[in-house]
């Protein structure tokens, strides 16, 4: 068998192996950012969407991407079968899998806005709507040779497809399942609901870095002329000018280098660049990377002010760090670089290129929004709501949709120390104040 097909088979397999990791980093980053009444089922649901959509993307999805169709969606090759694609220059079961990855990554990123509040039945139905109705659309349009593909939008790794997509939903399921109990006071001010835990979200961020190696170096799926190397240092670039911006941004002011804000300002360079990896040079990663850093601490600002509650920022870090990198390329993409479209505005391509990325933005951002909102209205209806209760609220998800904590030891430690205070005695003796609580 020739040795570079079996090379970009191998190349890309690590990469989707990354990619698929990055699941648990978002595991940790959902779990951490939010309260640990909620932690198993977080974790919980968010494997069991990662197999919906691995079915679902098997059955129809990648059919409706790279099947042979129209300009709107492809018609073909459903129930993929593990043929290879004449062409492709690796397996076709090798690229079928970094491609299912991409889609199970853009409805984690969607999940982001149900957090701490929405039954778990409805992110098992939303996942089979969005797997089918929503991400495949969009992903023909710009990498299935869709309509926008023939207008020559750039996006290497899915800025657009993947990132915005997801913030898209996310900010529909927001609006509809409106603010968690206690997220704002009634004269409209708003209260810090914070996380559980900073190392899990710091790890969690640690992980998702590394894991968009693989989500963006891989998307090169060959090692002709090592071209990944390049995607890759442009990827750490931006994510490191992302981290080092937002932490002095709200240095400067909050008074305090938040590290909160300095993880998003991570992740939000991340997604920036992942529209224009390929595209742009060393310097430009890192002034996308910082653009995107502060972006992200004025985002959150604004989603807040106007009474939107986004438990882990997925509307600030995936929708406005997506939107401004599927722009950047309008700016800075290089002739030697855009193998896509054309060159940016500073290299002399004049407005074209930043025009087509902007209706990229409007058409690709409008539809996931729309269509969304729609699923999810109709969900509202027939379902009966899409919210728990607010005594479910209350004592937690992992009691009231799975009957278990996630941290049950500090539950019964928690419990004995009520007893213990009760009912006093020689041998009973009351834990230490400082013990943790299920909050």
């Amino acid at each position: 068998m020739d040795t570079v097909f079996l090379m970009n088979s191998l190349w890309v397999m690590i990469s989707a192996i990354l990619v698929i990791l990055m699941i648990g980093g978002f595991i940790l980053l959902e779990t951490g950012s939010t309260r640990m009444k909620n932690a198993g089922h977080i974790a919980g649901k968010t494997i069991l969407t990662f197999g919906i959509s691995s079915i679902v993307f098997w059955a129809v999805g990648y059919g409706l991407i790279f099947g042979e169709g129209n300009s709107i969606l492809g018609f073909s090759d459903f129930f993929y079968s593990g043929y290879d694609v004449e062409g492709l220059g690796l397996s076709g079961a090798v690229f079928f899998l970094f491609q299912l990855a991409f889609a199970g990554i853009s409805l984690t990123i969607a999940f982001g806005g149900f957090a701490e509040r929405a039954k778990l039945s409805v992110y098992l139905v939303f996942a089979l709507l969005f797997s089918v109705l929503v991400y495949p659309f969009i992903a023909h349009w710009i990498w299935g040779g869709g309509w926008l593909a023939e207008h020559g939008k750039q996006d290497f790794a899915g800025s657009t497809v993947v990132h915005l997509t997801g913030a898209m939903a996310a900010l529909a399921a927001t609006m509809l399942l409106k603010p968690r109990i206690g997220k704002f006071n009634k004269d409209g001010s708003a209260n810090n609901i914070e996380g559980h835990n900073q190392v899990f979200t710091a790890l969690s961020v640690l992980l998702l870095w590394v894991g968009w190696f693989g989500f963006n170096a891989g998307s090169t799926i060959s090692v002709d002329g090592a071209f990944f190397g390049f995607v890759a240092l442009n990827t750490n670039l931006a994510a490191a000018a992302g981290t080092v911006a937002a932490m002095l941004i709200s240095w400067i002011v909050l008074g305090k280098a938040d590290v909160p804000m300095m993880l998003n300002g991570a992740l939000a360079g991340l997604v920036a660049i992942t529209a224009s990896c390929a595209f742009v040079d060393t310097w430009a990663a890192v002034v996308i990377g910082l653009l995107a850093g502060i972006l992200v601490f004025y985002s959150i600002r604004f989603f807040e002010s106007r009474k939107i509650d986004d438990p882990i920022f997925a509307l600030s870090v995936h929708g406005t760090a997506g939107v401004w990198g599927t722009l950047s390329t309008g700016f800075f993409a290089t002739p030697e670089l855009a193998t896509v479209g054309n060159a940016g505005l500073f290299y002399g391509g004049g407005f074209e290129q930043l025009g087509v990325q902007a209706l990229g933005v409007a058409a690709s951002g409008g539809f996931a929004f729309i269509v969304s909102y729609i699923i999810l209205s109709i969900m509202k209806v027939t379902m009966k709501g899409l919210r728990v209760t607010e005594e479910e609220e209350i004592i937690g998800l992992d009691i009231s949709e799975h009957g278990s904590y996630g941290y049950p030891e500090l539950v019964n430690k928690e419990a004995a120390a009520k007893v213990s205070i009760e009912n006093p005695s020689p041998g009973n003796v009351p834990l230490s104040s400082q013990q943790p609580s299920i909050n």
